[in-house]
């Protein structure tokens, strides 16, 4: 067993490596995106809590998120280690080409968000739905994100494991994401490591998580302060006009 900050080292994934065994053509997709090519160069070291993948459209976030989801175990369009579902595959070759470094007695539990493919989850939820589970096609987008958090994110039953967040403020108004940050802040410390692609300044705003940018220059650590996004909403927020001028 190795320790970190004075205790054992329980973090379901250390590390994201490439497998000695992958064979990828660097050239192609997705290893042609700068953050995948410095993942696969490189790798990444996954710390305790929250990481946040930050960045443009295309810029590798998702992809990242979904191969790491699916070289844990967990299916790729979504939901926890215990079931599976296929609607219509869509996913890229790189969970084939990462190794992830465990801890062996870290808990095994994980849970995969994947925004555009909850719906294929749901009616997948609902045909093995036990009593008091709650029907997710009955409501709202938002109402059902809300539910997966209560009932399955951060149930007690389900403390600790990996949870994969793949742009979850899709479905959430600046309220529920408000509650969102709130609830990921009692899953950390309960033990639950995530890993969150998203585009809401409100959710990397997160106190202690560890952000990281994707761009041209592939991955860099960063602070909320520093990071574009926040940049470019507070420059809207405060006069939007001078972006109507070259949009409209």
């Amino acid at each position: 067993m190795t320790e970190r900050d004075g205790r054992f080292d329980d973090r379901p994934v250390r590390r994201i490596r490439r497998s000695p065994s992958a064979g990828y053509d660097p050239d192609r997709w997705p290893a042609d995106i700068p953050a995948v090519r410095q993942l696969l160069r490189e790798g990444l070291d996954l710390p305790a809590g929250v990481t946040m993948l930050v960045g443009e459209n295309g810029a590798g976030k998702s992809t990242i998120v979904e191969a790491v989801a699916t070289a844990y175990g967990l299916p790729p369009e979504g939901g926890s280690n215990q079931g599976r579902h296929v609607t219509r595959p869509t996913e890229s070759p790189l969970a084939d080409w990462l190794l992830l470094e465990r801890a062996p007695w870290a808990p095994r539990w994980g849970f995969f968000l994947r925004a555009e493919t909850m719906h294929g989850y749901y009616s997948y939820a609902e045909s093995v739905r036990g009593p008091g589970d709650p029907l997710l096609h009955e409501m709202s987008h938002g109402e059902s994100f809300n539910a997966l958090l209560a009932d399955k994110l951060n149930h007690p039953q389900f403390v600790a494991g990996l949870v994969c967040l793949d742009e979850p403020e899709a479905a959430l108004s600046f309220q529920s994401t408000l509650t969102w940050l709130a609830n990921l802040d009692v899953m950390t410390k309960r033990g639950t490591q995530v890993l969150c692609a998203t585009h809401s300044p409100i959710l990397a705003a997160l106190p202690g998580a560890h952000l990281l940018e994707l761009g041209e220059w592939g991955i860099r650590e960063t602070t909320w302060e520093e990071l574009e996004i926040v940049r470019h909403w507070r420059s809207f927020l405060d006069a939007p006009e001078r972006y109507f001028r070259h949009l409209l």
